[in-house]
């Protein structure tokens, strides 16, 4: 076995399994190593990165690719980076690996390095309501998420007997004719512990669109009406589903499975049982970024 992962440790990584541009940044982020921060927030809206930004004391690195928008600077002495995903977890399989690739791996060698960094990535998303006491314009953290993506199953990863034995009852109450496989990811236990005090947490459900696979309907009809109902009903051991969004599960599934440390913020725009939006959805928004920042200050 030890032979075996110093082979991996020193294997080199190919040019079409790591794409570098010119510059030698990473490929879609166009970020170099130096660039990221050990705090890494992350946010769905390019747009957002600015609403996130204007609360740094300064910034030094600023870059944008596609929909990768990034900014680095202090909050204080402390160092912090804000980056878009855009949306979706196919977004997320791009951002963490990069991340990870900046953090971890020696461009000019193409190897690992010694000592492998773990980053801190959180979350500021939008998220809405599957319980009616779920207020709009409320703030709640991810203690767990279920992805109805098939992201991490590309990747070996591994779930503790607890989070199986949730993941097994969910499948079983999914409507009949289904033909999901979820998966579930946890969010980082020292984060939470340090995050989400004084905030509620729950299960969180991350879908791979917006429209059907989150049970709404325009004009194209869903094959699954009872989908919703089976997601705002269930429940195992005192856990229930409380939001649905597009993003988390990915990112907590490909944050443990490369050893960062993750935890998503959803700040609840709408509640699908109530047919509730928020009236004011950029203050909400926003004083979720202040709490954020708030805790990053004060605890990291």
């Amino acid at each position: 076995m030890l032979s075996y992962l110093l082979l991996w440790h020193m294997a080199r990584i190919s040019e079409t399994d790591l794409i570098l541009n010119d510059d030698g940044s990473v490929y879609h982020l166009n970020l170099l190593p130096e660039d990221i921060a050990d705090t890494i927030i992350t946010v769905g809206d390019p747009e957002r990165v600015t609403q996130v930004s204007k609360y740094f004391d300064r910034i030094e690195v600023k870059k944008s690719k596609r929909e990768f928008v990034s900014h680095t600077g202090n909050i204080g002495n402390r160092r912090i980076m804000v980056l878009s995903t855009g949306i979706g977890t196919d977004n997320i399989d791009i951002v963490l690996n990069e991340l990870d690739a900046l953090a971890n791996i020696d461009f000019q060698t193409r190897q690992v390095k010694d000592g492998l960094k773990s980053l801190n990535i959180i979350r500021i998303g939008t998220s809405g309501a599957v319980q009616a006491d779920v207020p709009v314009d409320s703030l709640l953290v991810s203690g767990m998420a279920i992805g109805m993506d098939a992201l991490m199953h590309y990747y070996q990863h591994q779930n503790s007997d607890p989070e199986i034995r949730l993941l097994d009852e969910f499948k079983s109450a999914l409507p009949a004719g289904s033909t999901f496989s979820p998966y579930i990811a946890a969010a980082n236990e020292a984060l939470l512990n340090v995050f989400a005090l004084n905030i509620p947490t729950g299960i969180s459900i991350s879908a791979p669109g917006f429209y059907a696979p989150q049970g709404r309907e325009v004009r194209a009809k869903t094959t699954l009406p009872g989908l919703m109902d089976a997601i705002s009903n269930f429940s195992y051991k005192d856990q229930r589903i409380t939001n649905i969004e597009m993003e988390t599960a990915g990112i907590y599934g490909l944050a443990a499975t490369l050893g960062h440390r993750a935890i998503s913020f959803n700040a609840i725009l709408a509640n699908r049982i109530t047919q509730e939006f928020s009236s004011r959805p950029l203050r909400t928004i926003d004083r979720c970024i202040e709490t954020v920042l708030e805790r990053i200050a004060s605890t990291l």
